[in-house]
């Protein structure tokens, strides 16, 4: 109870973050809560699977492009869109997975990292569809869900804080379910879970497409509440993003991939406002994260404080 009242009062607590937060700050919160949730899936894999990807992209974009695109070129409005996105995820999610997953190691790092090279030179190369670099704005008209305007703060807010509330309460029930403990064993040593008698290739499976399409719900949710589709959001950095997301939050945290994004987004924030060299401030702060805080700042407060907190 203590564990799902925490994660409950972190919902609460961004819900009361609403009704009192400037303008700006209300802004960054609510995209902070869109790229949590795609934090969020990428964790599922990384940190309680073990597998490295760098080509998460791949789903951020499906999901992105799916809704952008179903609302752009064929006239969808938001909900079927969003399931649109939310189902390039997946099945982009599925492909990938049945073909990486036959590698291991460095060499699935390679092959996710090549397939979203790929997806975003597809997205370059249809530019007559996708607009390529320059993307295309998804007019106020066209994100308006159930009579709901998207595009007014409040209402953003609120669709923000449902996705990723639904994010967080999903990832803390599988990792503590049967199912997560599997996981969390394949991580450690797969040999012993393979000699045990699970099915390893199943539970990798079943993890990077729940993971993918939490990506594909952060992609298509961050274009219909932001009004924005573009090549950036399936380049390579938006790979690195969540992995370093994650790694400064606590990787195998629930709570980590919420905390290290936010942590990121207010560090370039503030940095770039004091040099155009912001990126090297956010890079001494990363080192000496790395040096003082191994295990990612949930993960220090799980070592020193907490040893039940999931």
């Amino acid at each position: 109870m203590r564990v799902y009242g925490l994660h409950a009062g972190l919902i609460a607590l961004l819900l009361a973050l609403h009704f009192v937060l400037p303008a700006y700050h209300h802004g960054n919160l609510a995209r902070v809560m869109v790229l949590a949730s795609y934090a969020m899936g990428y964790n599922l894999l990384f940190g309680y699977t073990g597998l490295l990807s760098l080509g998460h992209a791949l789903f951020f974009a499906a999901g992105m492009y799916g809704m952008g695109l179903g609302v752009q070129h064929l006239g969808l409005s938001p909900a079927p869109a969003l399931l649109a996105g939310l189902g390039a995820g997946a099945v982009v999610s599925a492909g990938l997975a049945a073909l990486a997953l036959r590698t291991g190691g460095v060499a699935f790092m390679i092959v996710t990292l090549m397939f979203a090279q790929a997806g975003y030179l597809t997205v370059l190369y249809f530019g007559a569809y996708t607009r390529g670099d320059e993307g295309f704005v998804i007019q106020q008209a066209q994100r308006m869900l159930w009579g709901i305007d998207l595009s007014d703060p409040g209402n953003r807010y609120l669709a923000a804080l449902i996705l990723f509330g639904c994010c967080l309460m999903l990832s803390l029930w599988l990792v503590r379910a049967p199912f997560g403990r599997v996981l969390v064993a394949i991580r450690e040593n797969e040999e012993r879970v393979r000699m045990l008698g699970y099915d390893v290739f199943a539970h990798k499976f079943a993890a990077m497409v729940i993971s993918g399409t939490m990506a594909g719900a952060a992609g298509a949710a961050y274009g219909l509440l932001f009004g924005y589709a573009g090549a950036t959001f399936a380049s390579v950095q938006y790979s690195i993003f969540p992995l370093l997301w994650v790694l400064l939050g606590g990787a195998g945290t629930v709570l980590g991939p919420f905390i290290g994004t936010l942590f990121m987004f207010y560090l370039i924030d503030l940095s770039s406002g004091i040099t155009t060299a912001y990126m090297l401030i956010a890079g001494v702060a990363l080192v000496l994260l790395t040096l003082f805080a191994p295990q990612g700042l949930m993960g220090e407060v799980r070592r020193r404080l907490w040893r039940g907190l999931p």
